[in-house]
């Protein structure tokens, strides 16, 4: 393929398994004038596995700024220029962001490549509602901060997606746990690598699975949180159905904690709605 000139090329790569590589962006890595990369070394080990040498400069949280006027100048020039992150797409907790802004505020065209992404491959396969989903990246890393940021997603509905590291998985689902409740989760671990994992439940549940082997405790994780349960105001004629049916088998704090998974809500509330139907005759 002819790799268009003058374009800055933001490029998807693998985030574990190198079979993911598209075609093409093996293509339009093999063509870049020059190619930025979050860490060199890494990069050149994925190059050298694809069978490509491309110019390769580096471009991190520390020096993002200082490159900006060097790419301008090279677009400007009529270069073909890419941008890779160590592992799928670039700007997703990632650097990139304020060459990709420069770029737009001087008119020049910024190109994606599409590929693998950590986060919509999780999501893909969490179990939890995806129709609205949060992305928040990774938490503080101190606990205050981290639990001040929880604090401000209580009441958020949607899906939450967190990127969270092997230091701190263990602290940052107790902080979950602590600010969110105990809400259903998956928490996913070395994503398209030889021991990728998955582990759903509720946070204590996948809590204790993560403490009992020190091997869950390995890796790069994404954390998927359930949205803030809905109010009971919000019970609508389906679910107050379900719940009544249920009712009638199996004894009703039983039958609340079912509805409560299914449905997103809390079992507390649905049991209350219960025992009010039940003095009401």
């Amino acid at each position: 393929m002819s790799v268009r000139k003058g374009v800055f090329h933001v490029i998807a790569t693998p985030i574990g398994n190198l079979a993911d590589i598209t075609q093409r962006a093996r293509e339009v890595i093999a063509s870049v004038d020059v190619l930025y990369a979050e860490d060199t070394r890494h990069t050149a080990r994925l190059c050298s596995h694809l069978g490509v040498a491309p110019q390769l400069r580096s471009l991190h949280d520390h020096n993002e700024s200082d490159r900006i006027p060097e790419i301008m100048a090279q677009l400007q020039e009529g270069l073909a220029i890419g941008l890779v992150s160590d592992a799928g797409t670039p700007l997703i907790s990632d650097p990139g962001y304020r060459i990709v802004a420069a770029c737009q505020q001087k008119g020049l065209p910024v190109s994606p490549v599409p590929g693998v992404s950590a986060l919509t491959a999780v999501l893909s396969v969490c179990g939890l509602p995806t129709d609205r989903f949060l992305f928040e990246g990774f938490l503080p890393a101190k606990s205050a901060a981290r639990v001040k940021a929880l604090q401000s997603l209580q009441t958020e509905a949607a899906t939450i997606v967190f990127f969270e590291s092997k230091h701190r998985i263990k602290s940052a689902l107790a902080d979950m746990h602590a600010v969110l409740g105990d809400r259903l989760i998956c928490v996913a671990r070395e994503v398209t690598k030889a021991f990728e994992s998955f582990y759903h439940g509720s946070i204590s549940e996948v809590m204790q699975r993560i403490e009992d082997d020190a091997d869950c405790q390995k890796g790069e994780f994404v954390v998927v949180v359930s949205g803030a349960p809905q109010s009971s105001k919000s019970f609508n004629v389906e679910i107050q159905s379900l719940l009544t049916d249920v009712a009638k088998e199996i004894p009703p704090k039983r039958a609340a904690k079912i509805v409560a998974n299914y449905c997103g809500l809390p079992a507390k509330e649905l049991y209350q709605w219960l025992l009010q139907q039940k003095e009401q005759g």
